[in-house]
């Protein structure tokens, strides 16, 4: 599975971005699709998850309420929609791939800054 991520920018706080991701290849074999972010100096971690088939998401706390993940299997596609953005949001956000065997495939990454 090949996945690409767009809409990364400059903003600044208390305003909104959205995100994007397009797979391609094997996708039939996806099971979740997810963001991650890794800011300078931090580890990489989850921020939201969603499972292709039934939809289901999990988001991580310091993002609950502010961001929305979504998919559209029609389009092999992944979103996240992030609103009132914080300074500490600021990082490369990834998008994740997962199949039913656990492999998994990452993106390339897009930087989202966040002025104060």
């Amino acid at each position: 599975v090949q996945l690409v991520e767009s809409g990364g920018g400059l903003v600044q706080a208390g305003g909104s971005l959205r995100l994007s991701c397009a797979a391609s290849g094997s996708t039939f074999s996806i099971n979740a699709m997810g963001w991650y972010r890794q800011a300078p100096g931090k580890q990489r971690e989850l921020v939201a998850r969603i499972f292709r088939d039934s939809g289901t998401t999990n988001y991580a706390d310091s993002v609950k309420g502010r961001f929305t993940i979504s998919r559209d299997k029609t389009k092999n596609s992944m979103y996240l929609q992030m609103n009132s953005l914080k300074p500490e949001d600021t990082a490369v956000y990834y998008c994740n791939a997962v199949d039913w065997i656990g492999r998994g495939s990452w993106g390339q990454g897009t930087q989202v800054t966040v002025s104060s």
